[in-house]
């Protein structure tokens, strides 16, 4: 019989919950690289419509976004969370019950958790309160790619879906953004793991309105850097062939609030969004490819001093997103 380890709270004892393994006591009130003590603490909760058609659905994807992150990439779109630390103290019971509420009043389609690799112990707890209320919807981890394999194989009987990032094929890139020059090497790793766990996302295989089980995997447009993107699909074309589903996004926007920090200043190109012509030349390698299973977000044709509203949420607002 196959087994598996199993992610505990004991954990956060001496913490190696993701790649940076600080080995922090996080009982004892104390922070590693992610931001975050053993207090499970959540920025938001409720139904989002902004994630690809057969998460989000009609309905919205019961999305909880967990407060801090173990990646903290300096461009993030979700800087509020990541690098401001902004959430509030939740117990497990009661992170199950909001999800219970919103199945029977929004009717969600799944539950899906938002960078919750640092909380891993806290997310299968929740799980397991669900599913002992009878709860069936698919359980979905939305990622950024840069998890330990030991992790993912300890989530095996806990997620439905996997949402991870592919970010960086170019490692230097990892590092100057990510402060993870082991990014490419890791990530992959975990992506492998996920794949074999719950083969490709099965809206794609069984032509399904409504994901219930598989991996999807996402990479978001840098400016300035169409070498890496473009490396990147080849990357998960050599390794998992041309219908490994892609959600191929372009909707980075240079956040105001941490544009003055230092890996901005040293990196010139995060200033700007990307253009229409690096987005082309992104998309015909992915064509080029063969690549079969592909969401595309084209980019929108709006000035660099206007923010795309739709995708930087606010998460000092009741509904962070305007989706």
């Amino acid at each position: 019989m196959e087994m598996t380890n199993r992610l505990s709270f004991t954990d956060y004892k001496h913490c190696l919950l993701c790649p940076r393994e600080c080995g922090i006591d996080r009982t004892e009130n104390k922070k590693g690289f992610c931001g975050e003590t053993a207090q499970l603490r959540i920025a938001s909760m409720g139904a989002h419509f902004g994630e690809e058609p057969p998460i989000s659905g009609r309905n919205g994807s019961g999305t909880v976004f967990f407060s801090g992150c173990s990646l903290k990439c300096c461009y993030c779109q979700n800087y509020q969370i990541s690098f401001q630390g902004l959430g509030k103290t939740y117990t497990c019971q009661q992170v199950a019950d909001e999800l219970l509420k919103l199945a029977v009043e929004k009717g969600i389609h799944n539950v899906n958790f938002v960078t919750p690799d640092h909380f891993f112990p806290h997310a299968v707890k929740i799980v397991e309160l669900l599913r002992a209320d009878n709860f069936s919807l698919p359980i979905l981890f939305n990622m950024s790619g840069y998890q330990k394999l030991e992790s993912i194989q300890s989530l095996k009987n806990y997620a439905d879906i996997y949402l991870p990032d592919y970010k960086y094929a170019d490692a230097k890139l990892a590092k100057a953004l990510s402060s993870a020059e082991d990014y490419p090497e890791i990530a992959l790793m975990a992506l492998s793991e996920m794949i074999k766990q719950k083969g490709f996302l099965d809206s794609f295989v069984a032509d399904k309105e409504i994901a219930n089980r598989g991996v999807l995997v996402r990479h978001l447009l840098l400016p300035g850097q169409v070498q890496n993107s473009q490396d990147v699909l080849t990357t998960l074309f050599l390794e998992f062939g041309r219908d490994i589903p892609i959600s191929l996004m372009s909707q980075y926007y240079p956040p105001d609030e941490i544009i003055a920090s230092a890996a901005f200043q040293k990196s010139d190109f995060l200033q700007r969004t990307a253009t229409i012509s690096e987005f082309e030349e992104v998309y015909e390698h992915a064509l080029k490819l063969g690549l079969n299973n592909l969401f595309v977000q084209f980019p929108e044709d709006f000035s660099s001093t206007e923010a795309n509203t739709d995708f930087m949420p606010d998460f000092n607002r009741d509904k962070p997103f305007n989706k």
